[in-house]
């Protein structure tokens, strides 16, 4: 039984670059097709695809080998729009390598992308 399903993924993505393979299958969701759509976008992960196995579904992800680190960051903190420095701080090793996947009004996005738009939400992920 899963209780997180975005960490099951991220940390089959972070396992899977490490040890040097090149795809992983992971459960599905809508939420966690958003998270992978960020990553693809980025060059984190290559193409993905879904597969319907009539149990909920699952991805074909190819990996690229570009993951160092990425965590789901529980609990979700809400954040206001000026402590995206912290958080950043926080969760990522230096300035502008990395980011933050934040959900926002207008749906997941960047840190930086955020911070640019004058918005705050609720931290869901890191990858650097």
């Amino acid at each position: 039984m899963r209780h997180d399903l975005l960490s099951d993924v991220l940390s089959a993505i972070k396992n899977g670059d490490k040890v040097g393979k090149r795809e992983t299958i992971t459960p599905s969701s809508k939420f966690v097709k958003n998270v992978l759509l960020i990553l693809q976008k980025h060059n984190y992960i290559g193409d993905f695809e879904y597969i319907d196995d009539r149990r909920g579904g699952k991805f074909k992800i190819q990996l690229l080998g570009k993951v160092n680190d990425c965590k789901a960051i529980r609990p979700r903190y809400y954040i206001k729009m000026e402590d995206y420095e912290k958080f950043e701080k926080r969760f990522l090793p230096a300035a502008g390598m990395g980011f933050i996947i934040v959900s926002t009004s207008k749906g997941l996005m960047l840190h930086s992308e955020a911070e640019k738009k004058g918005m705050g939400g609720t931290l869901i992920a890191f990858i650097y």
